[in-house]
């Protein structure tokens, strides 16, 4: 069980310009896997790719055995859900329930299984005090959490959150850590685009680093962390502990500031 990205490539349609170009990775069921790398790198085009929002120009997307380019879109979110960077272009309900409720209705739903997905969604998120709210009179972070709680509802084998941790603060970045945390211990595969290195070192084990179009680097994050000439290539500074722990010459390899106040103290 797995997402097989096999040798794609996109074209925007009527245009010569690529987005991602000979693109090759397997994620396997279960993991919890950073893509990192600057603006224009191909990132959220990869992973719309996975979702089957874009469909490759060559090469071929495999999600559990069935290639995407036999299904459409609708098909292929229930396996694939993704979590846009702006909410807004996600939510379409006046309401949050409505919202939350939509495609289990949709898919017609026991009315008990819609109320058992529903409200773990809203408790795993922590989006119960805005129940009466206005989806678009949410603040703009909280809104967010009610995008993930569609997906949570929708419970597909894999999840993809894209650069999740912005506009967030302390309270957000923590619920975020209970979001995956959950996912995980269902066994769903989370999928991360991030810029914030702090977020990736602290919360994965994986990190893909994209760079000119392409994967430059996959591997453990302590490794990945470590490959100053692959970062530097992507324009991605490591975790500040890591810089500082590079700059006064610690051999072992720090990811956070715990370990470097640690190390600095023994």
């Amino acid at each position: 069980m797995a997402i097989e990205v096999k040798n794609i490539s996109y074209t925007y349609p009527g245009s010569t310009v690529t987005a991602v170009e000979n693109v090759s990775m397997k994620i396997e069921k279960g993991e919890r896997v950073a893509i990192i790398g600057q603006n224009g790198a191909g990132k959220s085009t990869t992973v719309k790719l996975m979702n089957n929002i874009y469909k490759p120009t060559s090469g071929k997307i495999i999600i559990d055995g069935i290639n995407t380019k036999d299904q459409t879109t609708a098909q292929t979110a229930p396996h694939v859900g993704y979590v846009f960077q702006n909410p807004n272009d996600q939510i379409f309900n006046d309401d949050v329930i409505k919202e939350i409720e939509y495609v289990l209705r949709y898919w017609k739903l026991p009315e008990e299984e819609i109320k058992r997905r529903r409200e773990e969604a809203i408790d795993v998120t922590g989006i119960r005090p805005y129940l009466e709210m206005h989806p678009f009179d949410i603040p703009l972070p909280i809104r967010k959490f009610l995008t993930i709680a569609v997906v949570v509802a929708v419970s597909p084998d894999y999840v993809i959150l894209d650069e999740p941790t912005a506009g967030q603060d302390l309270w957000g970045c923590a619920q975020l850590r209970k979001v995956m945390d959950y996912l995980q211990s269902k066994g769903k595969t989370v999928i991360t685009i991030s810029h914030d290195m702090e977020y990736v070192a602290e919360n994965f084990e994986r990190v893909i680093v994209m760079a000119h179009k392409n994967v430059i680097a996959d591997g453990k994050k302590e490794d990945i962390f470590y490959q100053r000439n692959e970062l530097q290539e992507a324009y991605v500074k490591p975790p500040l502990s890591t810089q500082i722990a590079q700059e006064i010459g610690i051999k072992k390899k720090v990811l956070n500031m715990q370990e470097l106040i640690a190390i600095n103290n023994s």
